[in-house]
C-alpha cells in the first residue's frame, strides 16, 4: 500500500500542551447510550462488509479513581485530561458478492461473522480525544452471522445467502484499538452553524486486525462541539461514542477519508490457527475491502461516489438526584 502514514510520536507531541491548559468546562456527569445499525441494503448491494450492529454505553466524567489510575498508566493519554469509560456489544457480517452460490468462491472473500464485547477508555482535553478500545469475541458459526442475515432477509422478503457453509471456522478474536483525534483545525463557534476538520491517527493490534491508520473528517452543521465526529461500526472509518451536547438540538453532514497500512485482516486473510479460505488483499483498497457504494468515505472511492448517509440515535442518561 503506497500511502504515507504520519509518525505517531511526532503528531502526539504537537498537542501535548493541550492537556496542560486549565480546563474550565463544567463536569459532565451524564452517560450516553448509542445504537448503531449499518446495512448496505440502502445501496441495493449485499456483499463485503454487509451489516454492522453496535449498542454502546459511555459514562460521564465522574469516573472512579481506579479508572483514572488505569488511564494514567496508558501511553499517549494527556495529563489532566477528562476520562470516560465505556461498554459495548456488536456484530459485523461479511459476505462475498455472489450470495446465490453454495460452493466455495475461491476468488472472493469468505463468509464471516464477528460477535464481540468491548471496553473502552477515553481522555478529552477539549481539543483532543484519545480512545483505547479492547474488543474480544468470536468469529465463525458461533458469531451467528448466518442466522442474523438470513432471518432478516426472510423478514424483508429478500433472498437468502446460500454459501454460509463456507464461512470461517470458529476462533476467539481480540483486537486493541487506539486513536487520537484533533479538533479545531477549523474554528467553530459553539451553538451556531459551523464547519470543522478533525484529523485522526491510530492503530489496531490483534488477530482480527493489525494496522496503522491516519485520516480526517470534515463536518458542516449545528452544535459541532458536542462530539469529535459520528459513531461508527468498524471496519468503517473509525468513530467515537463520545457525546457532550452544548445545545438542545444538533445535526451535521460529514465526509471523511482514511489510509491504512495493513498487516492483518482476518476477514480476508482467513483463520489464524486453522486452514481456511482466504483471498489476497488489493493494495489499492482499504483493508476491509468494502464495496465503494456502501462506504464512500474511503480514499479508493471514485469521484462520482462521494456521499453517504448515516442515521443514528443517541440517548442521554440523566443521573438520579441524591438526598444529602
Amino acid at each position: 500500500m503506497r500511502k504515507l502514514l504520519p509518525s505517531f510520536a511526532a503528531i502526539l507531541a504537537l498537542t501535548a500542551s493541550d492537556a496542560l491548559a486549565q480546563d474550565t468546562r463544567p463536569l459532565d456527569e451524564k452517560g450516553t447510550f448509542t445504537l448503531l445499525i449499518e446495512n448496505d441494503a440502502l445501496y441495493d448491494a449485499d456483499r463485503d462488509y454487509t451489516n454492522g450492529l453496535r449498542l454502546a454505553w459511555q459514562s460521564g466524567e465522574n469516573v472512579p479513581s481506579w479508572i483514572r489510575w488505569i488511564g494514567d498508566q496508558l501511553p499517549f493519554f494527556p495529563i489532566g485530561s477528562r476520562r470516560r469509560y465505556g461498554l459495548a456489544v456488536g456484530q459485523s457480517i461479511f459476505t462475498p458478492e455472489d450470495e446465490s452460490r453454495r460452493d466455495l468462491i475461491v476468488d472472493d472473500r469468505p463468509y464471516a461473522g464477528w460477535l464481540y464485547g468491548a471496553v473502552s477508555l477515553t481522555a478529552d482535553t477539549g481539543r483532543t480525544l484519545d480512545n483505547y478500545e479492547l474488543q474480544v469475541g468470536v468469529i465463525g458459526p458461533k458469531a451467528q452471522g448466518e442466522w442474523v442475515q438470513n432471518n432478516v432477509h426472510r423478514a424483508i422478503g429478500s433472498h437468502e445467502s446460500r454459501g454460509w457453509d463456507n464461512q470461517l471456522d470458529n476462533e476467539i478474536g481480540a483486537v486493541l484499538y487506539y486513536e487520537r483525534r484533533w479538533r479545531g483545525l477549523l474554528e467553530v463557534t459553539p451553538n451556531t452553524l459551523g464547519i470543522d476538520l478533525t484529523p485522526h491517527a491510530g492503530f489496531a493490534l490483534g488477530n482480527v486486525y493489525t494496522f496503522a491508520a491516519a485520516g480526517a473528517a470534515f463536518r458542516f452543521g449545528w452544535d459541532l462541539p458536542s462530539d469529535y465526529g459520528p459513531p461508527r461500526v468498524r471496519p468503517s472509518l473509525p468513530g467515537t461514542d463520545f457525546f457532550n451536547p452544548t445545545a438542545g438540538f444538533g445535526w451535521y453532514l460529514f465526509a471523511g477519508a482514511e489510509g491504512r497500512a495493513v498487516a492483518r485482516d482476518i476477514f480476508l486473510d482467513g483463520n489464524t490457527f486453522t486452514d481456511s479460505h482466504s483471498v489476497d488483499r488489493k493494495h489499492d483498497q482499504e483493508s476491509d475491502a468494502e464495496h465503494p457504494s456502501q462506504n464512500p468515505e474511503h480514499l479508493s472511492v471514485p469521484p462520482y461516489q462521494t456521499w453517504q448517509q448515516s442515521n443514528g440515535a443517541v440517548l442521554r442518561q440523566v443521573p438520579r438526584a441524591h438526598n444529602r
